[in-house]
């Protein structure tokens, strides 16, 4: 993995309004500040180690360890292996999430996400993590992409930190549920908010039916301390496990988005 350390600063003022989403950081290049988003994920992947440095070394970012320690917790309930997981990484960014569920010993890893700079950091940074790596719109399958899908026979999801602020859309999440086998294991997190009743959102109400419903069985939701913000103020999440039971139908998630 690069080491390279990048000149960073956070303005705090500035940024004290901003939601989560809209938050930003100057990258001082030849003394001149290039203002980047937290979300601007295809400019970040260019810098090799420049999205550790970021929310890992300087934010305190836990959650891709945090949602693989609980789905293996889960498996324990049951007695099940983690080396007996076909793993699809649905938002898999750099290889971060890849790389704690490695520890654990899967028996197959494919992560996808909708941007080649996110492929290109994880060859560049983590060329081991995964038996395959897709640039796949969930929303816009192909019938070729949804036959090489199908052929991994996956039975675990596993997304980190991409829900809830257009990274990763509900309708391609579902999609990406659907694409489990039944009683197959589904894990995430989800910023608390999202799980709170008075937030009317339609991906908030989604997700809480979702997770409470007989499409899913929940073996572990825990809040925690996903990471900091730039004021140092502490960002709570949900971590969610769970065993999918059925596929969820096309109306479940369109009467949300009317």
């Amino acid at each position: 993995m690069n080491k390279n350390r990048y000149r960073i600063k956070f303005p705090k003022s500035e940024c004290q309004s901003a939601d989560q989403d809209e938050s930003f950081f100057y990258l001082i290049e030849s003394k001149e500040e290039r203002k980047i988003r937290f979300h601007d994920y295809d400019t970040i992947y260019n810098f090799p180690g420049l999205y550790e440095q970021i929310f890992y070394d300087r934010l305190k970012c836990c959650s891709p360890k945090k949602v693989a320690e609980i789905l293996n917790t889960s498996l324990a309930q049951t007695h099940e292996n983690f080396t007996e997981l076909r793993i699809l990484d649905l938002g898999a960014g750099n290889g971060l999430m890849g790389a704690e569920l490695k520890k654990y010993g899967v028996s197959r890893l494919v992560g996808v996400d909708i941007i080649s700079e996110a492929r290109r950091a994880t060859e560049r940074d983590r060329p081991e993590v995964y038996d395959a790596y897709e640039i796949i719109d969930f929303c816009n399958l192909s019938n070729e992409e949804k036959e090489d899908l199908s052929s991994w026979s996956f039975n675990c999801l596993t997304t980190v930190a991409a829900l809830g602020f257009g990274d990763i859309p509900p309708k391609a999440f579902m999609v990406a549920f659907n694409i489990i086998q039944s009683e197959g294991w589904v894990a995430f997190n989800i910023k608390e908010t999202f799980l709170n009743d008075s937030d009317s959102s339609g991906f908030s109400r989604m997700i809480r039916d979702l997770i409470f419903s007989k499409y899913m069985d929940i073996y572990h939701l825990e809040r925690y301390r996903h990471r900091v913000s730039v004021e140092g103020e502490p960002l709570f999440y949900y971590a969610v496990a769970g065993r999918k039971h059925y596929d969820v139908p096309s109306d479940f998630y369109d009467k949300y988005f009317d």
